[in-house]
Order: structure tokens, then C-alpha cells, then sequence
């Protein structure tokens, strides 16, 4: 019987897939059970693409990160992805 750990960061990563698609809202119900530094990014950009900027910089901060704006989303979710990736 295998008994493989679970991922660490399994449910980031499937809020990532979500951004990834753009399905914000359902991202949003995963990012907001996590108090980690990685899931306020993530909040972050569920913001950003939700188009609550004022809302977005305020997980940036949380995340300890540079908001880059709505232009930037592709690249934060490939640094994401990277981070989660480890």
C-alpha cells in the first residue's frame, strides 16, 4: 500500500490551475482558507483578475510582494507556479 504525503501545496496549486483559466471566483474559495505568504500572493492576483485593485494591493502587501498590475498576471502566475514548484 503506498502511502504517499499529500502535496504540500496541493490546494494552491489547483487555485493556480484556476487562475490560470481565469476562474477567479473558485480560486478565491481556496486562497481564503490559507494564511500563508504564497496563498495571499495568489489572493492577490484572484483580485487583480477580478479587477479589485485596490483589494489586490492589499494581499500583495500581505504576500510581502511588488504589485505589477493587471498587465503582469500571465507572468505572476508562471513565477507561481514556480515558487509551488519549489
Amino acid at each position: 500500500m503506498d502511502h504517499a504525503q499529500p502535496e504540500p501545496h496541493g490546494a494552491l496549486l489547483n487555485a493556480l490551475e484556476l487562475l490560470e483559466r481565469r476562474a477567479w471566483q473558485q480560486a478565491h474559495e481556496i486562497v481564503q482558507r490559507d494564511s500563508s505568504r504564497l496563498a495571499a500572493w495568489l489572493h492577490g492576483i484572484v483580485h487583480t483578475i477580478e479587477g479589485d485593485l485596490g483589494n489586490a494591493r492589499y494581499w500583495y502587501r500581505k504576500a510581502e510582494r511588488e504589485f505589477r498590475g493587471p498587465d503582469a498576471v500571465d507572468a505572476e502566475l508562471a513565477e507561481a507556479r514556480r515558487a509551488i514548484a519549489g
